[in-house]
């Protein structure tokens, strides 16, 4: 719904309408009874036609004129300043005063206007910094209408005067924004909800404006050839979105798929609907006294926690994001709202969009080639996000990316601020020829935010550092193939295992709210001895993994036995041997370098082993399955190359120790210091 003004906003509760678990798939179900029985009971929104509104407005040129005048008035004045700045070379120097004067020129004209800025501002490959840090604080809210003429549309709409369904209801609107405005009322049951009624003739007054905006964006398609983006195209898209905003009864369908994806979380709160009282232009939802995230001096003064509250819209953004791809598409302060008791309710899912799957997992692999510093890889992710045409060369973009992520890299994840890296990137796309999805400019928003939010309770706070443990928990136990090919890529170089990267994952993993350790070791599991599946690419790291299983039982195995011997462990051992053997050299592991390589894996195993056992969700009982998994006939091939390659690599270090090293035959040992086990090289 349009953001409140005060304080006030709606919640769900435990009503028939919320739903209780994850729906399948993306969560989107077919119309319900009830909301089928709301959408007959007025006339059916008007959508979003570009030919039908060509058509209509060429028989009203009186309109077109009128309008046209009065928006070339407002916006020539800027028009003309902006002109005087590329005459003089005070382009840069003057952005920001610019981009002020666009926000103020833009809310004067009103609805369609305020929203086009909204858009803009996520839209890096668009407008410099300057400008989307100024229009992404643009309000869309408007003065009120009558209520008598908002009365007069709810008793039409739902066929019923108001008396008969509210024992009250508030004088006047509690908020007024650009598409409507609500009140707060009590229904004859006694329940408090929030009424939002929707402005007469809105849908003409966008019709014309973007009918008009969309002329503009003809000629600036026309003209301007250096833009990366079609502007026709993207009014088309933002403007169908905009008309679906009207469609009240598609907004309470979008409310309760959100309650379904992402409700389970029991921080989060998503508004019922009364469908009873739900129409096209009229929507009733369930009421709550609570705050404005961005109100934080009463989010003070209350003892509610601002950094927890932040923190579950960032986990709950990352699932959107990454996990079901439906997302909020209107990311702004006044729709996130704190209740009293410290959950975080989402409000306003008049405007909705989703993220191909395809995009989801490109993501996770940028992200796994940033860490990597695979720029070529990073380059070549932007056509499965969808930034770039496939005729787009990626070679010159690779200098530019390595430039600027080099220095960012430097930092620790903890020091890494989420707005500086997205300005920085957006620089680096506003200069090649870019063309930013709108779902991924929108959801960077949302995060972007949020971190703002926090930062004014906590200069230190850090988007990326509280969404690493999701990235994660996600790479660690995700069992999809795409994920998996994405987390075999971050912890393997050059054929060697990097067991800092997984001690880091598991380290950071354990901190998600959704971790369970018992989804750790399946997906490891089937990584390692699955059998390749029909139209999938074949598992090239099985021997790779192999390979490191034997290294990692040696290290256990003879790390082990170095600790016995220099604990006089093998004394009862080493006195039972004849004199003739307790006469030979002490058998070592190699060189003093190699002896601490191999001390070395075995800490760390040992320690990745104890952060793992300690983590939520461990349970040696649930382990079962890996031992399952073991006998399987998939796994036999598996156990009996680890076991030959164990065996190989401990005669190698015999022969080793024995024949090659030409060391002198020392007295007979006087303790069992002097002995320890044998393994070869691993390398």
């Amino acid at each position: 719904m349009d953001s409140p003004t005060d304080g006030n906003s709606m919640t769900s509760t435990s009503s028939s309408t919320r739903a209780s678990s994850l729906g399948a798939g993306d969560g989107a179900e077919a119309a319900t009874s009830a909301q089928l029985s709301a959408a007959r009971r007025g006339r059916s929104p008007l959508r979003y036609d570009p030919e039908a509104s060509a058509k209509r407005f060429s028989r009203d040129p009186l309109a077109v004129a009128g309008r046209s005048a009065e928006i070339a008035g407002t916006l020539s004045s800027f028009a003309a300043s902006v002109a005087m700045d590329y005459q003089r070379g005070e382009v840069e120097k003057n952005a920001r005063k610019r981009a002020g004067e666009l926000k103020e020129k833009l809310t004067r004209l009103g609805p369609a206007f305020v929203k086009v800025g909204q858009a803009l501002s996520t839209r890096p490959d668009l407008l410099p910094t300057q400008y989307l840090e100024e229009l992404s604080a643009l309000q869309d809210a408007l003065p009120t209408f009558s209520d008598a003429d908002a009365f007069a549309l709810v008793e039409k709409e739902l066929g019923r005067p108001m008396d008969q369904m509210f024992d009250r209801i508030s004088p006047s609107p509690i908020a007024a924004a650009s598409l409507g405005q609500v009140y707060k009322a009590k229904t004859k049951d006694g329940r408090d909800v929030a009424l939002k009624v929707q402005r007469p003739s809105i849908e003409a007054g966008l019709d014309l404006d973007f009918y008009l905006i969309r002329t503009g964006a003809t000629i600036i398609d026309k003209l301007v050839t250096s833009l990366n983006t079609s502007v026709v195209e993207l009014v088309d898209e933002f403007a169908a979105r905009v008309f679906m905003e009207l469609d009240y009864v598609e907004e309470g369908r979008n409310a309760e798929r959100f309650a379904r994806l992402y409700g389970d979380r029991t921080d989060i709160v998503v508004p019922g609907i009364e469908w009873d009282m739900t129409s096209p232009r009229v929507i009733t939802m369930e009421w709550i006294q609570g705050t404005k995230l961005s109100d934080q001096e009463s989010l003070k003064a209350q003892g509610l926690d601002v950094l927890a509250l932040v923190d579950t819209g960032i986990q709950c953004s990352l699932r959107q994001l990454l996990e079901f791809g439906y997302f909020h598409a209107d990311p702004h302060p006044g729709n996130l709202l704190a209740t009293p008791d410290g959950k975080l309710a989402f409000l306003d899912f008049g405007m909705m969009s989703e993220m191909p799957e395809s995009a989801r997992y490109a993501i996770i692999d940028h992200v796994v080639h940033l860490v990597n510093r695979d720029y070529v890889a990073m380059a070549n992710d932007y056509y499965a996000l969808g930034f770039l045409d496939e005729s787009v060369d990626v070679t010159p973009i690779v200098p530019a990316l390595e430039e600027f992520f080099d220095d960012v890299l430097e930092a620790t994840v903890e020091e890494l601020n989420f707005k500086t890296i997205t300005d920085g990137l957006g620089a680096v796309l506003y200069k090649y020829p870019f063309n930013v999805p709108g779902y991924y400019a929108l959801i960077l928003r949302s995060l972007t935010v949020l971190e703002g939010l926090a930062l004014t309770t906590d200069p230190k706070f850090k988007v990326l550092a509280k969404a690493y443990p999701y990235m994660a928990r996600r790479l660690l136990t995700d069992p999809r193939p795409q994920l998996r090919d994405s987390f075999a890529e971050l912890l393997f170089k050059d054929g060697t295992f990097r067991w800092n990267r997984l001690e880091n994952l598991l380290r950071e993993g354990s901190k998600s709210d959704d971790y369970d350790a018992a989804a750790v070791v399946p997906p490891l599991i089937e990584l390692a001895i699955g059998e390749d599946k029909p139209g999938e690419a074949k598992n090239t790291l099985r021997p790779l993994i192999e390979a490191e299983t034997v290294r990692v039982l040696e290290a256990i195995l003879l790390g082990t036995a170095m600790d016995s011997a220099k604990s006089d462990g093998l004394a009862p051992l080493v006195n039972a041997l004849p004199a003739q053997l307790r006469a030979l050299p002490p058998l070592t592991f190699g060189n003093a370098k190699q002896e601490a390589k191999l001390m070395k894996k075995r800490e760390q195993i040992m320690r990745i082993v104890d952060i793992y056992s300690a983590s939520k969700g461990f349970d040696p009982q649930k382990l079962t399955p890996v031992a399952d998994a073991l006998r399987q006939p998939s796994a036999g091939g598996f156990v009996q190359r680890v076991a030959a390659g164990l065996a190989e690599r401990i005669a190698a270090r015999v022969v080793n120790v024995f024949l090659l090293t030409g060391e002198p035959v020392n007295a007979t040992p006087t303790s069992s210091k002097d002995v320890s086990a044998t393994a070869a090289r691993a390398r």
